[in-house]
C-alpha cells in the first residue's frame, strides 16, 4: 500500500500544526495578568498547610 505512505505523513503534519496551534494559544492564556493571578493564588493555596 505505498499510496497510504503520504496520508500517514499528512496525518502526521496536521496533528503537530494542531499542537502547535494549541500551545500558541495557552502560551497567549498564560500571559494575561489576570490569570496569572489565578494560577499564583492556586499554587500558594496548594503549598500553605492547613
Amino acid at each position: 500500500m505505498k499510496e497510504d505512505r503520504g496520508a500517514a505523513t499528512a496525518e502526521y503534519i496536521v496533528a503537530t500544526m494542531a499542537a502547535v496551534g494549541f500551545a500558541g494559544l495557552l502560551i497567549v492564556i498564560l500571559r494575561g495578568d489576570e490569570v496569572r493571578g489565578i494560577l499564583t493564588d492556586l499554587v500558594r493555596s496548594a503549598l500553605t498547610v492547613g
